[in-house]
C-alpha cells in the first residue's frame, strides 16, 4: 500500500468496492476488449520491507549506440538532402520556401503532441522518426521513383503519365519509404510501441518530416515554374494550411496496424505480416487523395469538403477513441496493483484521469515537487503499459525485471514527494 499521507490514504471498502465495479464495466469497451478489465492474474505484492536505492541520484542512462547510430546517420542524409534541394532551388528560393514550410509543420507537430499527451514518446526515437521522414525517406523516393515510373508505364502502356506519377507510384514509393522508418522503430524501440496510438505517433512523426521536406520542393517549384509570387501561394494555402495532414494521416494508418500487432505479442513474422498490411491502406488512402481531382472530381473545393474533411473528421474521432482506451487500459492495469498494495484507489484515480493529473500537478507545485509529480505519473503509465505487454504474452524484453524496476522508482517519487510537502509545513 502507498504510504498514508497528503490525501493518499486506504480507501473505505464500499469505495473500493465501487471502484471494482468501475474496472469491470471497461472490460469490454476499447480497441484492447476484456484486457481493460482488472486482470485475474496478480499483480506481484508489495513487501513491507523492500528496500530501494534512489533512482533520481542515478546517473542517465547511457543511450543504446545503435540509437546514437541511427540518429546520426539520419541526420546526415537530411543535410545532404536539404543541400540538394538548397542547389537546385538557389539559396534565396530554398530559405523562403523552408521557411514556409515551418507552417504546416508546426500544425502537424502540435497535433501529435495532443496525442502523445497520454504517455509521451522518448524524444529520441521522436527525433529520428522526424530525421528519417525529413531524409532518409525523401532521399528513398527520389531513387527508387523514377525506376517504378519506368516499371508502372511499361506494365500500363495504356494509362495516361498524369495517373502513373502521382496516383501510383507516388504512393507506392512514397509510403514505403515513410514505412521503413516505422518498421525500423519497431525494432529499435519495440520497448515503448506499446499499442495502436504509439504507432500513430511514430508513423506521423515520420510524415511531418516528409512532408516538411516535400513542401520545400514543391513551394521551389511553384516560384521556379511560373516566377512570380502568385503560384507559391496558391500551392502554400492548398498544401500547407488545406491539408496539412495529408502525409499524417496515410502514414498514421500503418502505424496503427504496426501498434496493434505488437499488442498481439509474436516474432518477426506477424511484424512483416503487418508492416505488409499496413502499407495496403495508407497506399490506397495515399492514392485516393492525389487520384481525387484527376479520376473522380473536376473541382478541388468538392472533392475537398465532400472526401478529404470527412476522411480528416474521422481520424480525428479515431484517435480521441483511441486516446480514451489507452486512458482506460491506464486505469485497468493500475488498478491490480492497486490490489497488490502498490497504489491507493486515489492514486489510480488521479494517474488514470487528465482532471486527477491536472490537479496533482497543481498541487506538487505549491511543494516544490512538480518535476517529481512528473516522473511519478509517467512512471504510473508505463507499469500500466509494462503489464500490459505482460499479460499479452510479449516476449521481446525482460518486462518483469522492467516492472520491479518502475514499481520501485513509483515507491520512491511518491516518498520524495511527501518529503518536500512535509518540508513546506
Amino acid at each position: 500500500m502507498a504510504t498514508n499521507n497528503q490525501g493518499y490514504g486506504r480507501p473505505a471498502d464500499s469505495r473500493r468496492a465501487q471502484q471494482d465495479q468501475q474496472w469491470h464495466r471497461h472490460g469490454d469497451q476499447g480497441w484492447w476488449g476484456d484486457t481493460t478489465a482488472r486482470h485475474p492474474r496478480a499483480a506481484p505484492t508489495r513487501g513491507t520491507g523492500d528496500a530501494f536505492h534512489p533512482v533520481w541520484d542515478r546517473p542517465p542512462r547511457r543511450r543504446r549506440v545503435l540509437d546514437v547510430l541511427l540518429v546520426l546517420v539520419a541526420a546526415l542524409v537530411v543535410a545532404a538532402v536539404l543541400l540538394f534541394l538548397s542547389l537546385s532551388l538557389g539559396p534565396s528560393a530554398f530559405v523562403l520556401c523552408g521557411i514556409l514550410a515551418l507552417v504546416p509543420l508546426g500544425i502537424c507537430l502540435l497535433g501529435l503532441r495532443w496525442i502523445d499527451r497520454w504517455d509521451p514518446e522518448p524524444r529520441g526515437a521522436l527525433l529520428f522518426a522526424f530525421l528519417w521522414g525529413a531524409g532518409a525517406s525523401v532521399a528513398v523516393t527520389l531513387l527508387l521513383g523514377t525506376y517504378v515510373v519506368e516499371l508502372l508505364g511499361d506494365a500500363l502502356t495504356t494509362t495516361s503519365p498524369d495517373v502513373i506519377g502521382p496516383v501510383l507510384q507516388a504512393p507506392l514509393v512514397e509510403e514505403f519509404a515513410k514505412g521503413l522508418g516505422v518498421l525500423i522503430l519497431v525494432y529499435t524501440r519495440r520497448s515503448h510501441f506499446d499499442g495502436p496510438v504509439d504507432g500513430i505517433v511514430y508513423a506521423g512523426t515520420v510524415a511531418a518530416g516528409f512532408a516538411f521536406t516535400e513542401n520545400i520542393l514543391y513551394f521551389g517549384s511553384a516560384v521556379m515554374d511560373s516566377g512570380n509570387a502568385g503560384a507559391l501561394v496558391g500551392v502554400f494555402v492548398l498544401r500547407g494550411l488545406f491539408s496539412p495532414f495529408a502525409h499524417v494521416m496515410f502514414t498514421a494508418l500503418l502505424g496503427f496496424v504496426l501498434g496493434y500487432a505488437l499488442t498481439r505479442g509474436g516474432g518477426n513474422a506477424r511484424i512483416l505480416g503487418a508492416f505488409a498490411l499496413g502499407l495496403l491502406p495508407a497506399i490506397a488512402g495515399h492514392m485516393l487523395w492525389n487520384g481525387g481531382t484527376i479520376l473522380l472530381f473536376d473541382n478541388f473545393f468538392l472533392f475537398y469538403f465532400v472526401v478529404q474533411v470527412p476522411l480528416f473528421v474521422a481520424a480525428v474521432i479515431a484517435v480521441v477513441l483511441l486516446r480514451r482506451a489507452e486512458q482506460r487500459l491506464t486505469e485497468a492495469r493500475l488498478g491490480d496493483y492497486a490490489q497488490a498494495g502498490w497504489f491507493t484507489a486515489e492514486e489510480v484515480s488521479m494517474l488514470a484521469t487528465r482532471p486527477g493529473r491536472a490537479r496533482a500537478l497543481a498541487w506538487a507545485r505549491t511543494v516544490g515537487a512538480r518535476e517529481d509529480m512528473q516522473a511519478f505519473i509517467r512512471t504510473g503509465s508505463r507499469i500500466a503499459h509494462t503489464r500490459q505487454r505482460m499479460l499479452g504474452g510479449r516476449r521481446d524484453g525482460d518486462y518483469a525485471a522492467e516492472e520491479r524496476a518502475l514499481l520501485a522508482e513509483a515507491s520512491q517519487r511518491r516518498a520524495r514527494i511527501f518529503d518536500r510537502a512535509s518540508a513546506v509545513r
